[in-house]
């Protein structure tokens, strides 16, 4: 998303140009500041909208990079083969046990704030550092949820690292998109030696639907800075949302690539067939219109039990479960071609397996001590890096029917400096704790028993499935009974036994993929590939304009009033270009037409407003904001007072503003008629 350039990120203008100098109004007129200095054409010009189909350009291949908040990676595929899809090479380093398709986020920069490392890497070199020198380096890991957390977030933004240094935010995001350009083009190059490097990669982002669009445009900033595109190429980056990368990756599954979790008795727990989803779903809606006896054609032909319960209607929720929060998409599978339709708007909540890692520090803050907790943090950062280790690989073996304890290693570092800090062990402290069920030990270790472990999934685990409850209760869900459980914290056992537990005898089906924790990434490689598969998705919110009307009194509020020249206007009028929860398609533009309040003028700043609302009528309404502006430079008026090119009537000059929905991020336009002059430029959301 691109900035006004002419007045910069931070400088956006609420009101009208800040060259205009204000008109006197006469004596006694309630408002005489200047105000959204653009007027609707009388009547005014509202099309229905209009549906273009979006241009692609000609790319060689996509590269995903699924951008985690604990874990990440990358995958592509060529063109020719849109559909094999290539995982990056394993990484090196990494915790015995654990299939390295991924990397963990985490990035480490010199003390000078150069890159150093990204990844196992970065971890294992930091956790090899002296303490004293660890002191120095900047050393992120999870560092995704802070700009979901953000509520001001902007170019400025700044990251904590774990010794409490900060560094722009941006930069922080930068080095590591950065690192996996580097690392995918390597492959690239190796793989296929012959491939030009210039605009022949389109690159896809992934970043949670549930993210504010702040959040989102930051991505694509850091992009920016990181070298993946430029900004003039910036549709050579896709955004991909990532329950729709996971729903579009699922509807290509295999039967057999899918575990139902109501079926885990022996032999039951894949589903079988050989067809994908999407294909064995038309045979099947085609068998039912010859076949009176549909339900035992749907087992016999491998489509099974699942689909045969839904041969009423095509809609499945997608619940993408991933290291910092959870996200709900509901779809609608269209008929003939298979695309996607958003029933209800993307939904969800911080509610992702760091939950599981902070109720655990706060257990230990409970047993050592909160302050002591924060101390050591702070002085051995390098030391509680590697007791967040200890406990991640004990996080992975908890499930719903284990009976032994489990140990957990404390650093030796922790066990010394909780010594010297307190005048005693940790065993002391273990036995004067309130908590009983954590003991020390004979090996020197934390022994914690199945059902404390468990205990720490429950306040995450139960945001989940109030969740997915709530959005079930919705009435644009209704008749769903297929749910996919996908991303990294899908693969937790509790979290599936839990939601199964919840949702099964609600006669919901619980589906989960496979290779779960890569759904995400191998859905962007084929969303990137096909971006119109999405067809129709849900505005999050109400978008439009500010403007300026004529004032009717009696309908229009006296404290709107504004006489500019001798006319009365109503100010601060919002008009609205599309409304919060309405479908809208792929390409889909809405446009409306203004001309400028004032004769002669040669600048007209179009400010862009944002609310969840539905009904908003002015711009000063509560929950109403300034998202963005789009200016527009106005060449010289036909000076013949003729009509202008497009045929209108001298005076009457026309400003037709256009706005594009439907996709993952919203484009506005804006065209001077007389002229036939153009202003491209995308809502900015970062300008505070």
């Amino acid at each position: 998303m691109l900035a006004v350039p002419e007045l910069g990120v931070q400088g956006l203008y609420i009101g009208s140009s800040p060259e205009r100098s204000p008109v006197p109004s006469p004596p006694g007129s309630p408002r005489t500041q200047e105000s959204c200095g653009i007027a609707p054409l009388t009547p005014s010009q509202s099309p229905k909208p209009e549906a273009r189909a979006p241009q692609q350009a000609p790319f060689s291949v996509v590269v995903a990079i699924d951008f985690g908040t604990t874990s990440s990676g990358y995958a592509f595929s060529f063109a020719s083969d849109p559909e094999a899809i290539h995982m990056m090479r394993k990484w090196e380093g990494g915790d015995p046990g654990v299939a390295h398709q991924k990397t963990p986020t985490c990035l480490l920069l010199t003390p000078e704030g150069a890159f150093h490392s990204f990844g196992y890497t970065a971890r294992d070199y930091y956790h090899d550092l002296d303490p004293e020198e660890a002191r120095d380096w900047l050393y992120f890991e999870k560092f995704k949820m802070k700009i979901h957390s953000a509520t001001d977030l902007t170019l400025k933004t700044q990251l904590e690292a774990v010794n409490g240094k900060k560094m722009p935010a941006l930069e922080v995001f930068a080095h590591a998109l950065r690192f996996f350009k580097e690392h995918a083009l390597q492959e690239l190059r190796e793989q296929c030696p012959s491939l030009p490097e210039k605009d022949t990669v389109r690159w896809v982002l992934t970043v949670p639907a549930i993210w504010k669009q702040p959040a989102k445009q930051f991505m694509r900033e850091a992009a920016y800075l990181a070298g993946l595109v430029s900004r003039a190429n910036a549709e050579q980056l896709l955004i991909a949302l990532e329950p729709e990368a996971a729903s579009v990756y699922c509807r290509k599954l295999r039967l057999h690539q899918l575990l139902d979790l109501s079926s885990r008795a022996p032999g039951r727990g894949r589903l079988g067939g050989r067809r994908s989803i999407d294909s064995s779903f038309r045979q099947a809606r085609e068998q039912l219109r010859k076949s009176r006896h549909s339900r035992t054609f749907l087992v016999e032909s491998g489509v099974g039990e699942l689909w045969a319960e839904m041969q009423a209607g095509d809609r499945y929720v997608v619940a993408d479960c991933g290291g910092g929060t959870v996200d709900l998409t509901v779809h609608q599978l269209e008929q003939p071609h298979g695309t996607l339709k958003e029933l209800y708007k993307a939904s969800g909540g911080p509610y992702g397996a760091v939950g599981v890692d902070l109720a655990f520090e706060q257990l230990l803050g409970r047993i050592f001590g909160e302050d002591f907790i924060a101390t050591f943090k702070r002085q051995r950062p390098a030391a509680w890096v590697d007791l967040t280790i200890a406990f991640e690989a004990r996080k992975r073996t908890a499930g719903p029917h284990r009976a032994g304890a489990l140990n957990i290693s404390l650093p030796f570092s922790f066990i010394d400096f909780y010594r010297k800090q307190r005048g005693h062990n940790v065993e002391t402290a273990l036995r004067r704790s309130s908590v009983n069920f954590v003991k020390w030990s004979s090996q020197g270790m934390l022994r914690m028993s199945c059902e404390a472990m468990n205990e720490l999934f429950q306040p995450t685990v139960s945001g989940i499935i109030q969740h997915i409850e709530a959005l079930l209760s919705r009435p644009e869900v209704q008749g769903v009974k297929l749910l996919f459980l996908v991303g990294g914290f899908a693969e937790s056992a509790v979290l599936q036994h839990a939601v199964q537990t919840a949702l099964g005898p609600r006669g919901l089906r619980v589906v989960v993929p496979h290779d779960v924790g890569l759904t995400i990434l191998k859905g962007a490689v084929l969303f990137g590939q096909a971006p119109g598969v999405v067809r129709v998705r849900r505005s999050p919110l109400t978008y439009g304009v500010g403007v300026l009307n004529r004032f009717v009194a009696g309908r229009h509020p006296p404290d709107k009033l504004l006489v500019r020249d001798g006319r009365r206007w109503c100010t601060d009028v919002f008009e609205r270009f599309v409304a919060a929860e309405q479908s809208v398609a792929l390409g889909e533009e809405v446009r409306r037409s203004y001309c400028p309040a004032r004769p002669g003028q040669r600048r007209v700043l179009i400010n862009l407003y944002c609310c969840a609302a539905e009904d908003a009528s002015f711009i000063t309404d509560p929950g109403v904001r300034k998202c963005g502006a789009l200016s527009l430079e106005l060449e010289p008026a036909p000076a013949d007072g003729g009509p202008d090119a497009a045929g209108a009537p001298a005076g009457r000059r026309e400003i037709r503003a256009a706005m594009q929905f439907g996709d993952t991020e919203i484009k506005v336009t804006a065209v001077d008629v007389s002229t036939n002059r153009s202003v491209r430029a995308a809502i900015d959301f970062l300008s505070n």
